[in-house]
């Protein structure tokens, strides 16, 4: 008879314990989503400032007076940051990641081509920043406007 009701008591215990640790396994998996939308948004958010940033750069270099390689190379980092940005967020298709990512190779590798395109590339961007999706078709024709074999 005692061992019964010892074998109730633990079984009891056990079950207790299975459904605290089932409580507390839904509490930090409903955390961690939390979390990864609320990283989500930062990148997002940082994502939006540096085309910002970009086009701003631009403005700078088109409008001010001397100092021009400084201000190129500002384009040149706030496009990085622009496309290490994309490929941190997961709600962009991979094609358009591969747009921002080569408008920035075009960027750093053919500075004279690009100097002549910074008001196509800041029409661009532009739409890109305010979520239109001919934004990323314009930047693809910018990137295939660009010759490759030449400087």
């Amino acid at each position: 008879m005692n061992q019964e009701i010892l074998m109730k008591r633990r079984m009891i215990r056990a079950i207790v314990l299975f459904l605290l640790t089932l409580i507390a396994l839904v509490v930090f998996i409903a955390l961690y989503i939390d979390e990864t939308k609320r990283v989500q948004e930062t990148y997002r958010i940082q994502y939006i400032t540096n085309i910002d940033h970009v086009i701003e750069d631009i403005d700078s270099y088109t409008n001010g007076g001397g100092d021009y390689p400084l201000r190129y190379m500002r384009i040149v980092n706030n496009m990085g940051s622009v496309s290490s940005f994309a490929f941190l967020i997961n709600g962009i298709d991979d094609e358009k990641k591969i747009a921002i990512n080569e408008l920035n190779a075009c960027v750093m590798k053919y500075p004279e081509q690009m100097k002549g395109k910074l008001d196509e590339m800041k029409k661009a961007l532009s739409d890109v920043r305010d979520g239109l999706d001919k934004g990323y078709s314009e930047v693809n024709e910018l990137v295939g406007s660009v010759d490759k074999m030449g400087k």
